[in-house]
């Protein structure tokens, strides 16, 4: 197992450097380290390489497929084209692109908060091309976009290792919730600020006039009314937030943006399908990513990081639990994955008779941050950005979110502090 780990920890050096293929890393860094460990590669019991591979084969694959069925009718009826326009007017009062992008980015993670199910494209699909339009590079237009994850995974009130932190707290929804709301938009604060920086600093000026005339390049629109095209949109969160599947609710949304759209059901297909296309990047990615992060639970890699801090948990037991969740969250690129060790570590920080609450925003919020550092998340996160966000790419977006993340995490890292004191 150390030799696996070794390897495992060798696979994130790489990722993190960008000096090798991302994805091809990640698949063979896993691959090797599994085998390393001693797993055979197939079998009738027990852990396998195909098990874990199979680990991958997440259900958000088939959701990611549902979602980009209903942003491709949606764009071939033109009502994208019409919620376009509608953003552009709020998202150049809040600051020009990189208003846009934020927007977009903030009400993805709303969505995600309320439904459990925090999709960046649904919105990235509009305000992605609008913000480069008005200036703003197309990789930090998605790395915006994808921080709705930490809004819909730390501000919200169903992801399972959230719920599982305020079980073992013993503390109810409310005042966690704030704290996670009020660092996620502490992360999406300062990438706004880096991109008007850096408008200033590149002398990127568009005149009312430029602006107008970027709007009015959408004018010949089918849609007239911005009711009718936001309507179906309207349908596909409320069917999220009822907890139907996602990808019948979003092929039923694109049957109602056909009638709306007076589109034939033979052309509806085939705009559907046009938009099932761009699932390929997330398909990998997804895989790819839960399969590394299954061989790192198995070759006991979390298991050693809650060893390695145990001695120090008398001394500040806030800020201990606060470096583990975020070694968890860095380590297996999700925060459900990170559910075992910090569930377990918090019940050990409880014990020191620390305050629940502050123990319990130490143990969600960290994971929920750095889960996304290294590779912008494994699931329905950068990825999913990725392919309705022309020009853009998977390393240097996530490149452009670290500094963010980090600030986010450094905010954090402030509120467990100060709540320390006065808790």
């Amino acid at each position: 197992m150390l030799w696996a780990q070794l390897v495992m920890a060798l696979t994130l050096i790489l990722m993190i450097s960008g000096k090798t293929p991302l994805y091809i890393t990640a698949i063979v860094g896993a691959t090797v380290s599994g085998i390393v460990a001693g797993f055979p590669i197939t079998g009738d019991e027990g852990t396998t390489i195909v098990s874990m591979v199979n680990d991958g084969l997440n259900p958000v694959i088939a959701d990611m497929a549902g979602v980009l069925l209903f942003i491709g009718i949606m764009e071939k009826a033109g009502f994208l084209d019409a919620i376009i326009k509608k953003i552009i007017y709020v998202g150049r009062k809040l600051g020009g692109g990189p208003g846009v992008c934020t927007a977009g980015g903030i009400a993805a993670g709303v969505i995600g908060a309320l439904t459990g199910f925090t999709q960046p494209a649904i919105t990235a699909s509009v305000t992605g091309p609008a913000a480069t339009k008005l200036g703003v590079d197309a990789n930090k237009v998605a790395g915006v976009q994808a921080h709705a994850g930490h809004l819909g995974n730390f501000g919200g009130f169903t992801h399972p290792t959230q719920v599982a932190v305020i079980a073992t707290a013993g503390i109810g929804f409310g005042m966690i919730n704030l704290i996670g709301t009020l660092t996620a938009l502490s992360v999406f604060a300062i990438s706004y600020l880096r991109l008007k920086r850096e408008e200033v600093s590149k002398r990127i000026e568009l005149s009312k006039e430029k602006i107008d005339e970027i709007a009015a390049s959408l004018e010949d629109s089918e849609v007239d009314s911005f009711g009718k095209a936001i309507f179906p949109f309207i349908v596909l969160v409320v069917g999220f937030a009822m907890g139907y599947p996602v990808f019948i609710v979003g092929i039923l949304c694109s049957l109602l943006v056909a009638f709306l759209g007076g589109i034939s059901l033979f052309d509806g297909e085939k705009a559907m399908l046009e938009g099932a296309k761009r699932v390929a990047t997330p398909l990998v990615a997804t895989i790819g990513f839960l399969f590394m992060s299954s061989v790192i639970e198995n070759i006991g890699l979390p298991d050693l990081l809650s060893v390695w801090f145990d001695p120090v948990l008398s001394v500040a037991p806030i800020q201990t639990m606060f470096i583990v969740s975020a070694l968890a969250g860095f380590v297996t690129q999700s925060k459900g994955a990170s559910a075992a060790i910090v569930v377990p570590f918090l019940g050990i920080v409880l014990n020191t008779g620390v305050d629940p609450l502050t123990a319990a925003a130490a143990a969600a919020g960290p994971a929920a941050l750095m889960q996304y550092f290294l590779t912008g998340g494994p699931v329905a996160a950068l990825a999913t950005a990725i392919p309705v966000v022309p020009g853009s790419e998977l390393k240097p977006a996530n490149k452009f979110q670290r500094p963010s993340i980090l600030g986010g995490l450094a905010v954090l890292f402030v509120i467990t502090l100060l709540m320390g004191i006065i808790l």
